[in-house]
């Protein structure tokens, strides 16, 4: 969470540089037209595989710091006290009550972490050398491109409003006390 995803894109081109398993840049090899359709696939896959795996471990840290806090706080509420004290096994104290309360702010900040996404990745793709939506969008601010900057900023806006969607219907998935309706 602390961590700058451009650090730790640094650090993946790096490790891929070493070790040469993954490849370095691009969306796709020098060679992917002459391939087949699994060979293509595959290799957009590795080279989708670095960035993903930048953004998601940035995202995971934060959210696995949060999870941990609301856990902590949740095990010293006087339900849980009274269930341990009842005789109930600890992994169905924790796992059954406390990380069901547990999960709900959880579930609210991943509905954030989906446009997040988007403004680590533009210093991520940027690192990597990676063509997407990052990097295209800092390409479009720096040569004042109104139409493309604003068309990125609202497909981020957008991207706000189904990760808070998706949110909320996990939400209602999580939490019996939340009804869906209209008001």
């Amino acid at each position: 969470m602390s961590t700058p995803s451009f650090v730790l894109a640094v650090l993946g081109l790096l490790f891929a540089l070493k070790t040469q398993i993954l490849p370095i840049g691009g969306l796709t090899s020098v060679n992917h037209y002459e391939l087949n359709f699994y060979e293509k696939l595959f290799d957009i896959f590795q080279h989708l595989l670095l960035p993903t795996l930048v953004l998601t471990v940035i995202a995971i840290a934060g959210l696995q710091r949060q999870m941990r806090a609301n856990l902590l706080d949740v095990l010293r509420q006087e339900y849980i006290k009274t269930a341990i004290a009842k005789g109930l096994p600890t992994h169905k104290v924790v796992y059954k009550h406390a990380l069901r309360n547990a999960i709900n702010p959880l579930i609210t900040i991943f509905g954030f972490e989906l446009s997040a996404l988007l403004s680590g990745a533009a210093l991520t793709e940027t690192v990597l050398a990676y063509p997407g939506l990052g990097a295209l969008t800092l390409e479009a601010a720096r040569k004042l491109d109104i139409n493309l900057t604003m068309v990125t900023l609202m497909l981020g806006a957008t991207m706000l409003i189904i990760g808070n969607l998706i949110a909320d219907l996990l939400l209602k998935y999580a939490d019996p006390r939340i009804k869906l309706g209209v008001t």
